[in-house]
């Protein structure tokens, strides 16, 4: 009991601070537009505690700690107000439905980008006052009988570029080939001053994750260790943030294309359960815990912007739907739509958390003994 306690107590430390941010995002862009925001909630279901400030806000924290949401005032997904009633011109002045489609894009938008800034601010703090440790991408050795030695690579070759991607560091190389098992990719090293191209297919390893699950990730047989830690100054942290938040984004989006078109499992998908897991694990080093929360923090900016009605992406979809055909969707269309939306991020939810489930030691061990 005390080790789930510990588990739910770092997921909490690590999650409750990125949907804060998430939502402040979509709160900052409201009030600075104009709209009256009538409540802003970590957390869903019953107030647990909560203060309303000068504009009329009520902030709480709710019994449900898993995501929060900000209510603006006319905020409907299916016309200008809920009720049918019609508002005073007062009321249309603060009405979120009421502002131009261009103010309502950008205060959807905030929250995912909020999520990204705050990632991106994490890595430059941490580049500048820690550093950022990292490994050239150069071989130092050629294990036997791998789909490297087949290929050609030798020790002092240094990875240019990979799959398409341009590296610089051994830790790039190595989550780029692992998105690729038993895929052809294009690989161009430097050796001894000439660009080499050489072509490999990564072998496909199977590897148990943090919840007793499995995972495959692609490897080929090269190991780097010349380990190195740099602690940049403002500029270049800047920079580093920068390229290293969007070589995460690069990367997930990649896994999201792969699962869609078949080529990584879906059973890989992670739920609320295995990123608790994962916060505990990070949680014993302050800099790993901090290195995940910006990770999660890209992700959940990411999944937000998928174009599922109900999410933020959903939202944007509808406001370019408005932009080229000069009028929004029918509400039924936009009713329709949120109810498709509602049973695809609820599905997948399920889905995730079933993964979760099944990857317990505990639970394997049941099945177990039932079958």
């Amino acid at each position: 009991m005390g080790g789930i306690i510990v588990t739910i107590f770092w997921f909490l430390v690590v999650l409750t601070p990125l949907v804060f941010v998430h939502e402040f995002g979509h709160y900052w862009f409201a009030r600075r537009n104009g709209v009256r925001v009538e409540t802003f909630s970590v957390g869903f279901g019953r107030e647990l505690f909560g203060w309303n400030d000068s504009h009329g806000t009520r902030w709480k924290f709710s019994l449900i700690p898993f995501g929060g949401y900000v209510k603006m005032f006319g905020q409907s997904d299916i016309g200008p107000d809920e009720d049918g009633s019609e508002l005073t011109p007062e009321e249309k002045a603060v009405s979120f439905s009421h502002k131009r489609l261009g103010q309502k894009a950008a205060i959807v938008a905030a929250g995912p980008f909020a999520n990204i800034i705050f990632a991106i601010v994490i890595f430059i703090i941490t580049f500048a006052t820690v550093g950022q440790g990292f490994t050239p991408a150069r071989i130092t050795e050629v294990l036997p009988d791998t789909p490297a030695e087949a290929a050609g690579f030798q020790a002092g070759d240094l990875f240019v570029e990979v799959a398409g991607r341009r590296v610089e560091r051994f830790e790039e190389v190595q989550l780029i080939v692992s998105l690729h098992p038993e895929l052809p990719i294009t690989v161009v090293v430097d050796r001894n001053g000439e660009e080499v191209i050489i072509q490999v297919t990564p072998r496909a390893e199977v590897e148990a994750d943090p919840l007793g699950g499995e995972q495959r990730r692609g490897l080929i047989g090269v190991r780097g260790t010349e380990r190195e830690f740099q602690r940049h100054n403002p500029l270049e942290a800047t920079w580093q943030a920068l390229r290293e938040t969007g070589r995460m984004i690069s990367l997930t989006a990649t896994s999201i294309n792969q699962m869609f078109a078949g080529d990584r499992s879906a059973t890989e998908l992670g739920g609320p359960i295995r990123i608790a897991q994962m916060s505990d694990s990070a949680a014993s080093s302050p800099t790993s815990l901090i290195f995940f929360a910006a990770f999660l923090s890209i992700n959940l900016g990411l999944i937000n912007l998928l174009p599922i009605p109900l999410l933020d992406g959903g939202h944007l979809l509808f406001y370019a739907y408005e932009v080229v055909f000069r009028r929004p969707p029918h509400p039924k269309v936009l009713d329709f739509g949120l109810k498709i939306g509602l049973v695809l991020v609820l599905s997948l939810m399920l889905f995730a958390t079933y993964n979760d489930l099944a990857r317990l030691p505990v639970v394997q061990r049941l099945v177990a003994l039932i079958t």
